[in-house]
């Protein structure tokens, strides 16, 4: 077959074989590029081959985890991608964790070699490491001779693709095998995107599948991608006007910075046509900002790593639903359940479970952990915990009101800090809240809030808290108000709400 496009309509097929084509139909195409330095399709095609074939030299088996712990890069993706030929499982690393964290996360996956870039090699220096390194920037130094070719695999629809770390801030986090079949579905389903001629800017890492359902799609389909090695606003407009960026997959906090920039309006942007965001929750108002004020359509995407149900909001065309995650996507399902794993009635409040094509194998090495995601119906059909309570409106949008692990039980009473935060930052003196569940004597748990003053601000946070519990339901009052700097963040914009209770816990803000 000489037709990505033919192959893309088919039941299954391989990414490296998809990179083969693109190489031949049109080499001289820039894949990838990081600012740096960039490949062309052909040369990223020769780099697989010496990347796999090194892997092989090297005692890397097929299914063997590659670990790398880089911020994005082209070095990286050439690694990502190599391996992948080689019939290896990508297991890119979040440097943010801690280096005992990475150091786990290393042995865990099992790997027998680890790619560093500069920044977190000198980061793992005093940790002894369960796999052999290799610095990204003597890569040319390890790779196989420039016309090495690997040995041939094969590799089935539920083989491991890769394999990716949730966040956490203790202990090592889970890590989610997603295979070839799953990341199958991913490309084939975006025809629709027009990655084909995209070029596709991306400033979130490659360890996060918010990247990755961007980043490989564009690859799959012929377009380019551009990597950021870390976000930064004015940067990122610069390298949108720069590039002609056409798509990109952003987090909610990196469009509120972009957003907030005074002379964003002064960037042409007009090459834009399809803008995503996926990970932590999206305000309406900011969402109706963006599609007021920059080119091409907003799409929110809501769903999981692990898989389940993936539900869609094309924000330009449902004015009228932007405090929602929209609907589900084709060929996926999903439930609202009580907590007795009952379905809830049309309108009621439970937590979802989602089943689709696109679900991971299982945490890679956790068998009851995979079984604690898993949720079995009366048929016996697998369905994926999403850890979330949500609710469906009359026309089949959802709502999210909370991590279900996030909602607050106070009194016998269920309070969603969502509720609580749209209240908080309807003051004109938060720029930034959060709300968490503490624990508490009288009541099992009290709801806590924490707020980012907004510049010139001159109100007490005593102040605040009275004024929004004025505007709370009686079971809904804040116990106590916080101000800080900045709330803590992961690298894709999620609220650290565990290291709020920790430092809490430890006096910090008393």
């Amino acid at each position: 077959m000489t037709d990505p496009a033919e192959m893309l309509a088919g039941p299954f097929g391989l990414l490296p074989d998809l990179i083969r084509l693109h190489a031949a139909r049109q080499p001289g195409k820039r894949a990838i590029a990081d600012g740096a330095s960039e490949l062309s399709y052909a040369a990223l095609d020769r780099a697989m081959d010496r990347v796999a074939a090194a892997l092989q030299r090297d005692g890397t088996a097929q299914g063997q985890a590659v670990a790398m712990v880089s911020y994005p890069s082209v070095a990286q993706a050439i690694v990502f991608l190599g391996a992948l030929r080689a019939g290896s499982v990508a297991a890119p690393i979040q440097p943010s964790a801690t280096p005992a964290q990475i150091a786990g996360m290393i042995a865990d996956s099992g790997a027998n070699l680890v790619f560093l870039d500069a920044a977190n090699a000198a980061a793992l220096a005093g940790e002894t490491l369960a796999a052999r390194a290799i610095r990204l920037e003597a890569l040319e130094d390890w790779l196989a001779p420039a016309d090495a070719k690997p040995a041939p695999v094969t590799i089935a629809p539920d083989d491991g693709f890769n394999i990716i770390y949730s966040s956490g801030t203790t202990g090592i986090p889970k890590g989610i095998v997603q295979s070839h079949a799953m990341r199958w579905q991913h490309f084939s389903r975006n025809k629709e995107a027009g990655f084909a001629d995209a070029v596709t800017l991306l400033s979130t890492p490659l360890y996060s599948n918010t990247t990755l359902v961007s980043f490989l799609p564009t690859l799959a389909w012929g377009g380019t991608a551009v990597l950021m090695a870390k976000f930064d606003a004015h940067q990122f407009l610069e390298l949108a006007e720069k590039f002609r960026a056409t798509h990109t997959m952003l987090v909610p906090v990196q469009y509120q910075r972009i957003m907030a920039l005074p002379d964003f309006d002064r960037f042409d942007l007009s090459a834009f046509r399809f803008k995503t965001c996926t990970s932590a929750p999206f305000k309406p108002e900011l969402k109706r900002d963006v599609v007021n004020r920059w080119p091409g359509k907003l799409v929110e995407y809501y769903g999981m790593t692990e898989g389940g149900a993936s539900f869609i909001l094309i924000a330009d065309e449902f004015p009228d639903k932007l405090h929602t995650v929209g609907r589900l996507a084709p060929g996926h399902e999903a439930k609202l359940l009580d907590e007795e794993g009952n379905e809830v009635p049309p309108g009621g409040v439970g937590e979802i479970v989602g089943r689709s094509p696109a679900m991971m194998s299982g945490y890679h090495g956790r068998e009851q952990a995979t079984r604690d995601a898993e949720w079995f119906d009366a048929d016996g059909n697998r369905w994926i915990r999403h850890g979330d309570v949500g609710r469906f409106d009359e026309d089949g949008f959802l709502t999210l009101l909370d991590r279900k692990k996030d909602m607050i039980i106070s009194g016998g009473f269920n309070i969603y800090p969502s509720d609580l935060e749209a209240v908080l930052a309807e003051h004109p003196a938060v720029a930034d809240c959060t709300v968490v569940g503490v624990a508490s004597e009288q009541w099992g748990e009290t709801p806590v809030g924490f707020y980012v003053p907004r510049a010139g601000a001159s109100e007490s946070a005593d102040e605040i808290r009275d004024w929004a519990n004025a505007r709370l339901g009686k079971t809904q009052r804040l116990s106590a108000l916080h101000v800080t700097n900045e709330l803590p963040r992961s690298a894709i914009g999620k609220v650290l709400k565990r290291e709020l209770r920790d430092r809490l816990a430890a006096g910090e803000f008393a």
